[in-house]
């Protein structure tokens, strides 16, 4: 068989994986909602799916990972978000402009949702956390791509970590109140007292 021949065949298996991974998630996400996180068990997830429990970890590790799973691709959006930013953009405002695109992808209610789900696990919340250090490390090697000098990246890194702590009070403040102001505009606000700080 040659390499043209076997392609389609890998490229429909992962369809067919990425298609089960997304009625996983979408089955795990009804059931948390509906009984609640801690009392949804994975047999429960995998008889909502169509598969077995053997075949369900095949695909996550646990159940915090379908909730995980909703964020794990951030990182790398945002940064590609960066790699395609304008060629006059400064890197503080190139990240401002990335989270605010991929967070606006979301709707409002879903993310209040997810936000609500994930506090309700302690092993979810500290992988959450985790995860904040992934995205940063993607961030700070978008912003590396994009700004090479060798003399740029101590600052580009303090960029990356800024970014993500202003991501962070912009979540929080997003789940205190409910989503009354929506992310972009949270975001938007993170940033200005940042670079106000920064100016000052």
């Amino acid at each position: 068989m040659t390499a043209d021949e076997d392609a389609p065949v890998g490229g429909a298996r992962e369809r067919k994986r990425a298609e089960t991974r997304r009625r996983v998630t979408d089955a795990g996400i009804c059931l948390f909602i509906e009984r609640g996180y801690e009392a949804t068990t994975v047999e429960e997830i995998a008889q909502a799916a169509g598969i077995s429990r053997r075949t369900f970890f095949h695909h996550f590790k646990s159940k915090d990972d379908i909730l995980l799973s909703l964020q794990s691709g951030m990182g790398e959006m945002i940064a590609d978000a960066v790699r395609n930013a304008p060629a006059d953009a400064t890197p503080l405002n190139a990240v401002r402009d990335a989270l605010v695109s991929v967070c606006a992808a979301v709707p409002a209610d879903d993310m209040i949702e997810i936000d609500r789900l994930m506090r309700t696990s302690e092993s979810v919340q500290a992988r959450k956390q985790a995860g904040y250090v992934q995205h940063e490390e993607a961030l700070f090697a978008a912003l590396r791509d994009r700004w090479p000098e060798a003399e740029r990246a101590a600052g580009l890194r303090l960029v990356a970590v800024l970014a993500m702590g202003a991501v962070r009070l912009a979540t929080d403040a997003f789940a205190r109140e409910g989503g009354a102001r929506s992310m972009d505009d949270l975001l938007r606000q993170s940033f200005a007292a940042l670079n106000r700080e920064l100016a000052g």
